[in-house]
Formats: C-alpha cells, structure tokens, sequence
C-alpha cells in the first residue's frame, strides 16, 4: 500500500509543472522551495544521454572540478609507497599506507569514498581489484585517481573534485551539492558539471547527445529541464 501524501508534499509536488522544461535559473531557486526534509538534503543531478553504453567507446566516465564542491568531506584513502606517506598525510587523505590493502581483504572499505593511488603500487592492488571495482573505487587513470602527484591529486578531491560514470543505460548520477548552497553555487556547479559532460561526447556518437536532465533534492520530485539551454553554452 501507498503512503498518503500529506498536505505539505502535495503543496510542494504541485509546484512542479511536468509539461515545461525549466532553465537552469528557474530550476536552482525552485528546488529549495520543494524540499521538505528537515536535514541539509543532496542535490542531485541525472543526465540522460544518446549513447550506446555496449560500445567501449561511447562509454562516459571522468572528473570535474565543482566550483564550490558538493558540501560533503570526502573521505580519501592514499595507496603510496612509504616515501609518499608523509606527502599524501600533509595533503589531506584520511588514510595512508599500503597496510590498507590488507584491511579492504579483510572486509574494511565502507568508509571510503576515494582511493588515490600511484603508477608504482598499482601491482600490488590486484589482489583487491574484485572487491574495488563493484565499489567503484578501483584507481583508474581516466579518473585521475592513478596519479604521480599525489599532493595535488588528493588537494583537488578535497577542494570539489567529483567522478562521475554512465550507467548501463546512459544516465549520468552525480551529487551537485546541497540544499543549503545558495542557488547562484548550485547554478554555478551544474553549469560546470554540464560542461565535462558534454566535452565527453564521444566522436562515435551520433544523434542528440543529451537526451534529457533532471534535478532533485533527497526524498523530492524531479525537475525537467531545458536541455537547449546546455546545448547553446
């Protein structure tokens, strides 16, 4: 059985119109106005695209640098050699050490949310490769996680670096950063966001490219929005 919508959902669903694509400017002051949660909710973004994710070269997957980061501590996990702890501890990863790999064979892993590794330890992480990848936390250097600066690698993620990666259905899911942000930060890391997204096209893709995006709040309905207006930046 459905729950019942109180009176406040409704008042804040019927704010939406499902037959008008907002801008981005409409839809950045509208998606604090639904949210109803109490807490400092997500704000998610979901970029549809025109790609076909069975073909290795139409799949999407990167970095962005958010201006003004998503609002979380992202917790960061540095695989080095010990020469490089000292760097990685000063740049500010959470965790350190190659004594980590025998705790993620353990079964410990849950609490992170990136792991940084360099070129000359990646030997050693096979052995963990079936419980990283599932994860996503496999270092991949197209994710810029496999890395020979450590320092800078683990500063970027801390200052607003995000990855992102379609699913098998084309669809990009990404975290944009919360409620509390002023619209003009929200506005300012979408349009960002959307930028990587569409410099990834792939040269094999043919047809519309961006298919459809949408924008919520944790536990909110989804606003439509106006692709064109991507399109025309």
């Amino acid at each position: 059985m459905s729950k019942k919508l109180t009176k406040n959902k409704k008042k804040y669903i019927n704010k939406i119109s499902y037959t008008k694509k907002y801008s981005l400017e409409e839809a950045t002051v509208l998606i604090k106005e639904i949210n109803f949660v109490k807490f400092n909710a997500s704000v998610d973004i979901a970029v549809r695209l025109g790609i076909d994710v069975r073909l290795p070269d139409q799949m999407i997957r990167g970095a962005v640098q958010l201006p003004h980061g998503i609002g979380k501590n992202v917790v960061v996990l540095a695989l080095v050699n010990e020469e490089k702890e000292l760097e990685a501890k000063e740049s500010g990863a959470d965790y350190v050490g190659l004594d980590f790999i025998e705790k993620i064979k353990s079964g410990w892993i849950d609490d992170i949310d990136v792991i940084i590794a360099t070129p000359s330890v990646m030997n050693k992480l096979g052995a963990i490769g079936k419980i990283l990848g599932p994860k996503g936390l496999m270092p991949n250097p197209k994710m810029e996680t496999v890395s020979t600066n450590v320092r800078k690698s683990i500063q970027d993620i801390k200052s607003g670096k995000i990855f992102f990666k379609a699913d098998r259905y084309g669809i990009v899911h990404s975290s944009i950063g919360k409620i509390s942000f002023s619209s003009k930060n929200l506005l300012e890391n979408i349009k960002e966001f959307m930028k990587k997204i569409i410099r990834s096209k792939p040269s094999s893709s043919k047809g519309l490219y961006i298919r459809s995006i949408y924008l919520s709040s944790t536990m909110s309905n989804c606003i439509p929005l106006d692709i064109n207006y991507f399109i025309k930046q």
